[in-house]
This record gives C-alpha cells, sequence and structure tokens, in this order.
C-alpha cells in the first residue's frame, strides 16, 4: 500500500470462505481494505451500514443467487460499481449480469489468475466510474457556465430594453414642445424605429429563449404598438397581421421589425388621404418548402405611381440596409392595386 493514498474498499459477496479469504490476502497486497459477505442479505446490509469504493458479487450462494442480489446493490443513490463473479461455462448468466447494470464480470477458478483478473476488472470499473463522474462535472459546470451567460445575456437584454424604452419617452416628451408638423412626423418615425428594436429585447429578456424570437408574437406587438404611434385614431388606416409561428435570429427578427416599420410608416403616410378609412396588411408565412419566409406589406391605395415610394428617402436607405441583412431585397409588385412590398428570407 502507498503511504498517504487511502485504501480502496471493497465489499466481497461470496459463500465460498476459503477463495474470499484467498482475495481478501492478495487484493490487501495491493492497497485494498475487503470487507467479506457470505451471501447477498449479509451483503446488502454491509452496504447499507458502511460506504465501499466497489463491489465484487458471486452468482451461486445459498438463498438468493447474484442476479437476485444485483438489483438491490444498485437501486441505492450512487451505488457502486460492482464486478460479477460467474463460472467459465456461465456466459448466459454473465451476459445477464451486465444487463442488468453490472460494470464487468469474471471467471471464477481457485488458481492465482483469479485474483488477478479480478483486481484489473476492478481497476477498470474504478477508473469508468471515475471518469463518469468526471464528465457530470464537467457537464455541470458548462451547464452552470451557460446559465449564468444566459442570465447575463437576458439582463444585457433588459437593460438594452429599458433605455431604448428610456429614449423613446424622452422622445414622447420632446414631441409636446414640437409645433412644426414635419418635425413631429420625423421624431415619431425615429420612435417607431426604436420601438421596433426594443420589442425584440423584450422578447428576449422575458423568454426561455436567448437565441431565436417568435416573430407571431413580436410582430403582433409591434403592430399593436404602430396602430397606437403611427394610426391612432378611427379614421386612420387600420394595421392588420397575419403571421405564421416562426422562429428567426435575433438579428433577423430586428431587421425585420425595421423593415416592417418603415413599410408601415409609410403606408400610413401616404397610401390613404387623411380621414380616409383603409387596411394595411402586414403578413409572414413560408414559402413551398419551408426553407425561406416571405414578409409582405400591403396596402389598397393608389400605388407608387412613377414607382419609387415616396418620402424622404431615409425609410428606402433603412429599408434596403436591413433587407441587406438579411441577405435579400425588397420588391415591390407592380400587378397590384396599391402598394405591395415582399421581402423573402432564408430561414
Amino acid at each position: 500500500m502507498t503511504p498517504g493514498v487511502p485504501p480502496i474498499r471493497l465489499l466481497y459477496i461470496d459463500d465460498d470462505r476459503g477463495l474470499s479469504r484467498l482475495v481478501q490476502k492478495e487484493l490487501g497486497r495491493h492497497g485494498y481494505e475487503v470487507t467479506l459477505a457470505v451471501d447477498g442479505d449479509a451483503g446488502v446490509a454491509a452496504l447499507d451500514a458502511d460506504d465501499f469504493d466497489v463491489c465484487a458479487l458471486d452468482h451461486y450462494m445459498p438463498g438468493r443467487d447474484g442476479l437476485d442480489v444485483l438489483p438491490d446493490l444498485l437501486h441505492r443513490p450512487a451505488p457502486p460499481p460492482v464486478v460479477y463473479v460467474t463460472g467459465a461455462q456461465e456466459g448466459r448468466i454473465a451476459v445477464a449480469a451486465l444487463r442488468a447494470g453490472a460494470a464487468d464480470y469474471v471467471i471464477k477458478d481457485v488458481s492465482e489468475d483469479f485474483t488477478a483478473l479480478l483486481r484489473s476488472a476492478l481497476e477498470d470499473a474504478l477508473l469508468r466510474r471515475r471518469l463518469e463522474r468526471e464528465n457530470e462535472q464537467a457537464q455541470e459546470e458548462v451547464r452552470l457556465a451557460r446559465d449564468r451567460a444566459e442570465a447575463m445575456l437576458r439582463e444585457v437584454n433588459h437593460r438594452v430594453g429599458n433605455s431604448l424604452q428610456l429614449v423613446s419617452t424622452f422622445m414622447s416628451l420632446q414631441l409636446r414642445h414640437l409645433v412644426n408638423e414635419g418635425a413631429r412626423d420625423a421624431l415619431r418615425e425615429a420612435q417607431a424605429r426604436i420601438e421596433a428594436v426594443a420589442h425584440v429585447h423584450r422578447r428576449l429578456y422575458t423568454s426561455g429563449d436567448m437565441e431565436t424570437v417568435d416573430m407571431q408574437a413580436y410582430l403582433d406587438g409591434l403592430v399593436d404598438e404602430l396602430s397606437k404611434s403611427l394610426a391612432p385614431g378611427e379614421s386612420s388606416p387600420r394595421i392588420a397581421l397575419q403571421a405564421a409561428p416562426l422562429r428567426v435570429s435575433t438579428d433577423q427578427a430586428v431587421s425585420l421589425g425595421v423593415v416592417v416599420t418603415e413599410l408601415v410608416t409609410n403606408a400610413v403616410k401616404y397610401a390613404y388621404a387623411p380621414g380616409q378609412m383603409g387596411e394595411i396588411r402586414v403578413i409572414l408565412v413560408p414559402d413551398a418548402d419551408g426553407r425561406r419566409a416571405i414578409l409582405t406589406v400591403e396596402d389598397d391605395g393608389p400605388g407608387l405611381g412613377d414607382g419609387k415610394p415616396k418620402g424622404t428617402g431615409l425609410g428606402g436607405k433603412i429599408i434596403t440596409a436591413m433587407a441587406s441583412g438579411l441577405r435579400s431585397a425588397v420588391e415591390f409588385d407592380g400587378a397590384h392595386k396599391g402598394v405591395r412590398a415582399h421581402l423573402a428570407f432564408d430561414l
């Protein structure tokens, strides 16, 4: 036994007293502290009373055989590995023991080879158990690290969302002090763009999924916000949503939210005359093969006229930039009565 190294505690369950004493003597020379049990019930009682690193269990014993005792050894919290001891012609029994949870088996005889083979099987079982525990510990550490990272990311998204909401609130306060209608419209559009991004962050820190966004729920909240900010009156256009339950990455969700905001803002401003009621439809559906999705924003107004969207051009630049991030581009359907914008992107 190596000085300073604790002995390996072995519970050896066998009714053969002579062989048991041989195992105790031989393995004691190799750093084992061997406790003997004369039958299965004595072995179970010993395991209940004390902790062992590993067990060896004989098959043929009075009262209960090893296959009957094995479940009682294993069905406990953190049981030690069990090496099964069988006769030379008992392959079927050995296989049954392995299927029942034994770590290994050894063929029993009275030669010195038996104790050497038994020690090798015990060491292998202990090594596998140690590796299993190290793997479980490593997986637990990875899980804890992932949970910490997700918690930190959730907190970051929460703080970003709150900051964006604060900026939006400042804009609302500023709107009350502006008399120039052009300035007010510009500030409302900027506020809507900020809200589109803030909605993504709110979805992230209130969801268990930090990597993807449910577009159906996200667009529902975004359209509701746009209706309140851009078309609040009864005579304003109605913004309707038809969205399939698709999940996209957070970057895609931000880009899509900004595109929807720009297209809806443009439709609210130019699709219908003041006081003229109408509908603006936001549609998100997968294509036929399910690999791509198609975003459509359409109205029933007078259309593009000269083929170019109206406005200052800033909204168009923003749409182009966001669509480029989706590896796509917005296309307008000239055959539609009003304005119909399509954006196809990979899922």
